[in-house]
C-alpha cells in the first residue's frame, strides 16, 4: 500500500494573509500613500509644551492673569544691548522707547513694559550696559508661533546706538519646534541607511534585509497621519515625533526581522514556503503579537498623567506600536509568499568572503548554547555580579534633582538661549521667573499692603512689586533671591500658598508649575506602576503559564533600566561629557522624563523578553527538559536580539544627535538601556536566574494552569512537560 504524503494543515489566518498577496501589497501601499498626503505638516502643528498639570493651582492662575493682567505674563522678550554706552543715556532711551512703542502697534501683541517705562531694577542689567522690553504675544502655541514669525525679523538686529535680540518662552519654542524637526530629518539620513547595511550584515540577502526596513517606513508614515488626526482632538507634542520614528523604524525591524529569521529557518528544514509562513505565523507571529500588546501596556500607562506632553508620547507610542505589528503580521506574510525561497537572494556579504568559507548555519547559535552553558554552571555568580553591576551604574540617580524645561535645552548659540543667558548671568534675581500671586476678593489698600509686607518678611524674597489691581482681582510679583526654580524657590511656593490673607490667593510661575508638575507625577505614578505591573504579569503567564517568570520577568526588566537612570543623571543633570555631546546641563532633570523613558525602555525590554521567554517555553514544552529549553531559547535568539537591539540603539542614537537636550536625553538612554538589558539581561542575567529557579520555573496551580490551556499562547501540541505536570497532579489527587 502507498503512503500518501499530506501537507501539513495551514491556519485559518495564515490563508488570510496569503490567499491574495499582490492585492494586499498593492491596498496596503495606496494606504501608505493616502497617509502621506494625510500626515504632511503634521510636526507644523504639534506644541512646544505640555509639561504642566491643567487642572493645577498653578495653571488656573495663569489663565487668568493672562485675561485679566496680560503684562504679568511677558512671553516675548527683547534684550536691548547699548554696547559701551549706558542704557540710560538719551539716545539709548529715546531709541529704545520707540521700539517698545512699536511693539505696542504690533497685532496679537500685548502687555508692554520696559526699563525705559516702568524703571523696574529687574528689566535693568547690573552693569547697565543692557536692558529689557517684556511684551506677551497673545493666542495658542500655533498662533503665537506665527506672530512671533511675522514680527521678529523687524526687532532682530542692529537699531541706531543699540544691538536687538529676541527671546522669551515663545521664542524658546518656536526655536525648539524649528530644531526638533530638522533634526528630525537629519536623524532618518543616519538611520535609514545604517540599518540597511546591518540588516544586510544579519541576513547576507538584500532582499530578507529591505522587508524590515519597508515595514518600519509603513508604520512611520501610519503613525504620522494618526497624530496629524489627534491634532484635531487634542494637543500632542512635537517630542512625540521623535518617538514614532524611533520605535516606528526599531520595533518594525524587530518584529519583521523575527518573523523573517523563522521563516528562513524553516525554509532551511526543508519546508515548503506556505508551510512554512504557516509555522512562522504560529510561533514568532505570536510571540510578535504578544511582545507588541506588552510594548503599548507600557505607553499606555502614561495616559494617567495630565501632562499632554506623556499623553502625547501614549498616542504616539500605541499607534506606532500597533501599526508595527499589523504590518509586520499581514503584509510581511503577503510578501514573503510572494518571494517563496527568493527572499535569501542577492546575498551580498559574498562580495567581503573573497574566498573564504561562510561560517556554518549553526555555529551562532552554538556559540550562545556555549554562553548559557557557561553561565548556568555558575548561575549564583553571574546572578548576583550582574545584579550587582546595574545596581551601581544606578546609585548616581539617588541624587536627581527635578526641574522644568527651559531654554537650556536648546544649542548655547541659539538666539533665545543666549537671551536667557544673558539675564541669567547680568541681572538682578530672575525677571523672568518670578512667581505671580493671584489675589481675588474685594480687598482695601491698607489690606493689601499689609499682605505685600508679610510676603516681603519670608526668607527666601528679595523683592514685591504690587499689587496691581483691577475690579476685585490684583496680582503681586515676588522675585525669589537665587535661580526661579531651585529648592528655595520652591519651599517660596508653599510659603506663599500657606500664607494666610484676607482675600483668595493663587500663585503661580515657573517655581510653581514645577511643584504642581512632581506632584501630579508623584500622586499618579503608583497607579501607572499598578498598571503596567498587573497587565505585564497577566501578559506573561498567558505566552508561559508560569507564575514565577512573569515575576521575574518585571524584576528583571526594572533591574535593566538602572543603567539608563543612572547614566541620565551623571551625564545630563550632573554635566559629565557635557562638551563631548554638545549641551548645556541646567543642573536637574525635567520631571516627566524619567517617567516617558520608564515607559518606553520597559516595554522595549519586555519586547525581548517575550521574543526570548517564548522560544524557550516552545523548547520546554517539546522536550520537558528545563536547563535544555534555556540552553535552546538563548541559543535561537541571543543573536537576534543583540541583532535587533543594535539596530534600535542605531535608531535611538540617531535621534540622540538632536541639538535639543530632551530628545539627546532620550535617545541616548533609551539607547543605553535597550543595549543593557540585550547584552547583559537576556544574556547573563536570565539564564542564571532561570537556573537557579530550575523546573519550579515553570510551575502554577491548577486552576492557573486550566486558565491558560483555555486562553494562553500555545504553540505546540502537548509535550513531555505537560505530560510530566499531568502525572505530578494525578499523584497530588491520589494522595489526597
Amino acid at each position: 500500500m502507498t503512503e500518501v504524503n499530506t501537507p501539513p494543515r495551514v491556519g485559518g489566518w495564515t490563508r488570510f494573509v496569503t490567499a491574495r498577496p499582490r492585492l494586499s501589497l498593492l491596498v496596503a501601499l495606496v494606504i501608505t500613500a493616502l497617509a502621506v498626503l494625510a500626515g504632511s505638516g503634521v510636526a507644523d502643528r504639534l506644541g512646544a509644551g505640555g509639561w504642566e498639570d491643567p487642572a493645577a493651582e498653578s495653571t488656573r492662575a495663569t489663565k487668568v492673569l493672562e485675561r485679566e493682567f496680560p503684562g504679568s505674563q511677558p512671553n516675548l522678550l527683547l534684550l536691548v544691548d547699548a554696547g559701551d554706552a549706558s542704557v540710560d543715556d538719551p539716545a539709548v532711551a529715546a531709541r529704545a522707547k520707540r521700539l517698545a512703542e512699536r511693539l505696542a502697534s504690533e497685532r496679537g501683541v500685548t502687555g508692554i513694559g520696559s526699563y525705559w517705562q516702568s524703571g523696574t531694577p529687574a528689566l535693568r542689567a547690573e552693569d547697565g550696559h543692557e536692558a529689557l522690553i517684556a511684551a506677551r504675544i497673545t493666542g495658542d502655541e500655533k498662533t503665537a508661533a506665527e506672530t512671533l514669525e511675522r514680527i521678529a525679523p523687524h526687532y532682530r538686529g542692529v537699531h541706531g546706538p543699540v544691538e536687538v535680540t529676541v527671546g522669551g518662552p515663545v521664542a524658546v519654542r518656536h526655536e525648539m519646534q524649528t530644531i526638533i524637526q530638522e533634526d528630525l530629518t537629519r536623524a532618518e539620513l543616519i538611520a535609514l541607511p545604517v540599518t540597511l547595511v546591518l540588516l544586510v550584515m544579519v541576513f547576507g540577502s538584500a532582499v530578507a534585509a529591505l522587508l524590515p526596513l519597508g515595514i518600519g517606513i509603513v508604520a512611520i508614515l501610519g503613525t504620522n497621519a494618526i497624530l496629524r488626526g489627534l491634532t484635531e482632538l487634542t494637543d500632542v507634542s512635537v517630542f512625540a515625533i521623535n518617538l514614532t520614528t524611533a520605535l516606528g523604524l526599531g520595533l518594525a525591524v524587530d518584529y519583521a526581522l523575527f518573523i523573517v529569521r523563522r521563516y528562513r529557518e524553516e525554509l532551511s528544514t526543508g519546508a515548503e514556503p506556505l508551510t512554512a509562513i504557516g509555522t512562522t505565523l504560529r510561533t514568532a507571529g505570536r510571540t510578535v503579537l504578544f511582545s507588541a500588546l506588552t510594548v503599548a501596556v507600557s505607553l499606555a500607562a502614561m495616559l494617567v498623567f495630565p501632562q499632554y506632553f506623556l499623553r502625547s508620547f501614549a498616542y504616539a507610542g500605541i499607534a506606532v506600536v500597533l501599526l508595527a505589528a499589523a504590518a509586520a503580521l499581514i503584509l510581511l506574510p503577503a510578501a514573503l509568499t510572494l518571494l517563496g525561497h527568493r527572499v535569501n537572494a542577492l546575498d551580498l556579504r559574498r562580495v567581503f568572503r573573497r574566498g573564504h568559507r561562510p561560517k556554518p548555519a549553526g555555529e551562532e547559535g552554538r556559540t550562545w548554547a556555549r554562553t548559557a552553558t557557561l553561565v548556568m554552571r555558575r548561575a549564583p555568580f553571574f546572578a548576583l555580579g550582574t545584579t550587582a553591576v546595574l545596581v551601581l551604574l544606578g546609585l548616581p540617580f539617588l541624587g536627581v534633582r527635578f526641574g522644568t524645561a527651559d531654554d537650556r535645552q536648546l544649542p548655547s548659540t541659539s538666539e533665545s538661549h543666549v537671551v536667557q543667558q544673558h539675564i541669567r548671568d547680568g541681572f538682578p534675581g530672575s525677571p523672568d521667573g518670578g512667581l505671580e500671586v493671584l489675589a481675588q476678593g474685594r480687598a482695601t489698600e491698607a489690606q493689601y499692603g499689609a499682605y505685600k509686607e508679610r510676603i516681603a518678611e519670608l526668607p527666601e524674597v528679595q523683592r514685591v512689586d504690587g499689587p496691581l489691581v483691577k475690579g476685585d482681582s490684583a496680582y503681586f510679583t515676588v522675585l525669589p533671591k537665587g535661580e526661579a526654580v531651585d529648592d528655595p524657590a520652591q519651599r517660596l511656593v508653599g510659603e506663599l500658598r500657606e500664607l494666610r490673607a484676607p482675600f483668595d490667593t493663587e500663585v503661580t510661575g515657573m517655581a510653581a508649575v514645577l511643584v504642581d508638575s512632581k506632584d501630579a507625577i508623584g500622586e499618579r505614578l503608583p497607579l501607572a506602576a499598578v498598571f503596567i505591573t498587573i497587565v505585564t504579569l497577566l501578559l506573561v503567564f498567558l505566552l508561559t503559564g508560569s507564575v514565577l517568570i512573569p515575576i521575574q520577568a518585571v524584576v528583571l526588566n526594572a533591574l535593566s533600566l538602572t543603567a539608563m537612570f543612572g547614566a541620565v543623571v551623571w551625564v545630563f543633570q550632573d554635566g559629565h561629557l557635557s562638551g563631548l555631546l554638545g549641551f548645556t546641563s541646567p543642573g536637574s532633570i525635567e520631571t516627566t522624563l524619567p517617567v516617558l523613558m520608564f515607559c518606553v525602555a520597559f516595554g522595549l525590554s519586555m519586547d525581548y523578553g517575550v521574543f526570548l521567554l517564548s522560544r524557550i517555553k516552545e523548547e520546554y514544552d517539546h522536550t520537558g527538559d528545563h536547563d535544555q529549553a534555556v540552553r535552546h531559547g538563548l541559543a535561537r535568539t541571543g543573536g537576534l536580539i543583540t541583532a535587533a537591539a543594535v539596530i534600535l540603539a542605531v535608531v535611538m542614537v540617531a535621534i540622540g544627535t538632536s541639538r535639543v537636550t530632551n530628545t539627546k536625553m532620550l535617545g541616548l538612554g533609551i539607547a543605553l538601556a535597550v543595549l543593557m538589558d540585550a547584552m547583559i539581561v537576556r544574556s547573563l542575567l536570565v539564564p542564571a536566574v532561570m537556573r537557579l529557579t530550575g523546573r519550579a520555573t515553570w510551575w502554577s496551580p491548577g486552576p492557573l494552569r486550566r486558565f491558560h490551556e483555555r486562553f494562553g499562547l500555545s504553540e505546540s501540541a502537548p509535550g513531555p512537560a505537560k505530560e510530566t505536570e499531568e502525572a505530578r497532579d494525578k499523584v497530588g489527587a491520589s494522595h489526597a
